[in-house]
C-alpha cells in the first residue's frame, strides 16, 4: 500500500507538491490526470525515492520510500524521458539492472525481447523515441517489481504498441497482483485499465473516484414533453446539470436507472430514455458539481 500523508515539495520559485494526502491500495491500477506543471511527475519521483519531500511523509508498504533499499528493489519508475547509459544495448542496461533489483528476471527479459522484437545489441540512444519507450518498458517489466511508477506511459507508443503494453500490464496485475500509478493528460487513455482515478491541480489531488462507480452510478436523462413543466419542479430531484432544449429537457443524475426512471415517470414525458455516458463525460460533470471548472485547469 502506499500512504502520502501531507506532502509537499518546492523548487525554486514553485511550489509543486502542496500538502498533498493519498492512500492508494495494493493490487491498484490508479490513473493521475492533470495539466502541466501541475506536480505529476514530481509525485512519482518522490513516491519512488528520488525525491525527498520537504515535509509530509511517503510510505510504501510501512517502509519510507526515500534512502530505502529495499522498496527502491521493489519499485520501477519510467520517466516520460527514460534514462540510459551512454551507448548501452538493451543487453547492457540488463546487465546493469540485474546489479540493483533483487527480482531480476533473465527469463522474463527474454520472453519480452521475443515480443517485442527489438534489436538487443544496438545502442537505445540510436532507437525510435517509441522503440525507446518500449525498450524501458521491457526492462522494467523484467525487473519483476511489487510497485510500477509511469509518467505518461504510452506516449511515443503506436497503437499497437499501447495495445500490446497495456495487455502486458493487465497480465502483471492479474498474475501478482502488483500495484500500478500511471500518469497521463487524457483520461480517455486510462479509463479501459485503471479502477481508481484522480485529479492532480496545483500540487494537490483535489477529486479522486472509484472508476465503476463513477460509470454506474451517473446518468443522462432524455425527456421530451408536450408543454415542459418548469425548471423549479426538477430541483427537489438533486441533478448535477440541467440543460432545456425547447421541449427536450437534459439532465445529468445520480442513482440507479430503474430508480431514476420511476421518479422522471411522475412528468408525464412523451419520451423518456437514459442515454450512455462516457467516463470523460462523467468526470466533467462530478467536477462542476465539485466547483472546478476543467477548460480554466489547462
Amino acid at each position: 500500500m502506499i500512504q502520502a500523508v501531507s506532502v509537499s515539495k518546492t523548487f525554486p520559485g514553485v511550489k509543486a507538491i502542496d500538502n498533498l494526502t493519498c492512500t492508494i491500495g495494493k493490487g491498484s491500477i490508479y490513473g493521475l490526470i492533470g495539466s502541466n506543471g501541475s506536480g505529476k511527475s514530481t509525485l512519482l519521483r518522490m513516491l519512488s525515492g528520488i525525491y525527498k519531500p520537504d515535509s509530509g511523509l511517503i510510505k510504501i508498504d510501512d517502509k519510507p520510500a526515500f534512502e530505502n533499499t529495499y522498496n527502491k528493489g521493489r519499485t520501477f519508475f519510467l520517466s516520460d524521458d527514460p534514462f540510459v547509459i551512454s551507448n548501452y544495448s538493451i543487453k547492457d542496461m540488463a546487465r546493469y539492472y540485474k546489479i540493483f533489483y533483487p527480482n531480476w528476471s533473465d527469463e522474463r527479459f527474454t520472453e519480452l525481447l521475443n515480443i517485442f522484437k527489438l534489436p538487443p545489441k544496438r545502442p537505445i540512444k540510436n532507437f525510435s523515441k517509441g522503440m525507446q519507450k518500449q525498450a524501458a518498458i521491457l526492462l522494467g517489466m523484467s525487473t519483476r517489481p511489487d510497485y510500477y511508477f509511469f509518467d505518461e506511459t504510452f506516449d511515443g507508443l503506436d497503437p499497437v504498441m499501447r495495445h500490446l503494453v497495456k495487455r502486458l500490464l493487465m497480465e502483471e496485475i492479474a498474475e501478482r497482483e502488483v500495484t500500478v500509478l500511471m500518469t497521463s493528460h487524457n483520461l480517455r487513455e486510462l479509463e479501459d485499465m485503471c479502477d481508481h482515478i484522480g485529479l492532480l491541480h496545483k500540487g494537490r489531488i483535489i477529486f479522486e473516484r472509484d472508476i465503476d462507480d463513477m460509470r454506474l452510478s451517473v446518468h443522462k436523462v432524455q425527456m421530451a414533453f408536450r408543454e415542459p413543466p418548469p425548471k423549479e419542479a426538477f430541483d427537489k430531484l438533486g441533478y448535477m446539470h440541467f440543460e432545456q432544449r425547447g421541449s427536450v429537457i437534459l439532465m445529468i443524475m445520480r442513482g440507479g436507472e430503474d430508480e431514476i426512471m420511476e421518479s422522471m415517470k411522475a412528468f408525464d414525458p412523451v419520451i423518456l430514455e437514459i442515454i450512455p455516458l462516457t467516463l470523460e463525460e462523467v468526470f466533467i460533470y462530478e467536477m462542476e458539481v465539485a466547483g472546478y471548472d476543467l477548460e480554466k485547469m489547462q
